[in-house]
Order: structure tokens, then C-alpha cells, then sequence
């Protein structure tokens, strides 16, 4: 049975709740915390060393573009850590709803791309890439679950936004 099979009579929108003990929930909190380790090993590792070998605009862009991941990543790991303290009731909802558990650093999360990118190691790009889409999705669940982003229209509904920020599960 896949999500738009359920019968929506009676739900009018998907609460913080049941979408933290969803397992889309777990599938994305555990996509953000493995992405956070790979990223801190290759940064702490190889990407260290790759870096040493750029020329010096290439590095410079190096530094910029692995403060961005950190930061994005950081962002996302602290708004899933919240939404699972909220669900296991280390933390109120009300609480969890506030602009402090919001996620923030949206200027230089969503920045844009930096001219030259291309020149960097392909890692970086890759977790650039997997970064940028993380947070992306994460923005949009935030703005569906706290800023009233799904309308009143259905379980269906809600689950289609959820598809959308997610892509459809197959």
C-alpha cells in the first residue's frame, strides 16, 4: 500500500508528529546524519589534501564552498535533531515551532553557485550537489509542517507536497 492509497476522510493536514515517526522521517534524518559524517571525514581527510594542491583561486573557492556545505549541513542536522527530540518528547511542539528551531542561514545555504566550481574535486562537488538538496528539502518541510505551506485540502494533498519536496519513492 503506498501513502496516496490510505483513505484521507477525517485529516485535514499532516501534524509534526506524524510526520516525525513517519519512516520518510527516518529515511531523511538518516540521509542528513550519514551525509554529515561522510562530509566531516572527507573535509578532516582527503579533501585536506586535495585542497593543498589547487592553485590559489581554486583553494580560496575550496575554503568558501566547504564553509557552505558545513553550513548547510549543520542547519539540517539541527532541524532533524530537533523534530526528533519533539517526537520522542524531549521537546514541546510549541517550543520546536519557534524562528529559534527554524532553519536558518538561508543566504548562504541557497547562495549561488560560485563561477569555478568546476575546478574544484569531484567529491566536493558531489557533497555540494547532495548538501544543496538536503536543504532544499528540508526548507520545504519546514515551510509546509511550520509556516502553513500544505493546504487544507486532504491527506492527498499533504502527501503529493511531501512527494514533491522529497521526490515520489519507488
Amino acid at each position: 500500500m503506498t501513502p496516496n492509497d490510505h483513505d484521507d476522510e477525517g485529516l485535514t493536514y499532516m501534524t509534526r508528529q506524524s510526520f516525525t515517526g513517519s519512516a520518510l522521517f527516518e529515511k531523511t534524518f538518516d540521509e542528513g546524519m550519514s551525509l554529515v559524517e561522510e562530509t566531516a571525514r572527507y573535509l578532516d581527510g582527503r579533501g585536506r589534501e586535495e585542497s593543498k594542491d589547487l592553485p590559489r583561486k581554486a583553494a580560496l573557492l575550496y575554503a568558501g564552498e566547504s564553509m557552505r556545505v558545513t553550513t548547510r549541513l549543520m542547519q539540517a542536522a539541527s532541524w532533524l535533531l530537533v523534530q526528533r527530540a519533539v517526537h520522542e518528547g524531549e521537546m514541546e511542539a510549541e517550543q520546536a515551532a519557534s524562528d529559534r528551531y527554524r532553519l536558518g542561514s538561508k543566504e548562504i545555504c541557497l547562495g549561488g553557485r560560485e563561477d569555478g566550481t568546476d575546478l574544484l574535486p569531484n567529491t566536493l562537488q558531489d557533497l555540494l550537489k547532495r548538501s544543496d538538496n538536503l536543504y532544499r528539502r528540508i526548507e520545504r518541510l519546514d515551510d509546509i509542517l511550520f509556516r502553513g505551506g500544505i493546504p487544507a485540502s486532504g491527506a492527498k494533498a499533504q502527501i503529493g507536497l511531501l512527494e514533491e519536496a522529497f521526490g515520489k519513492a519507488g
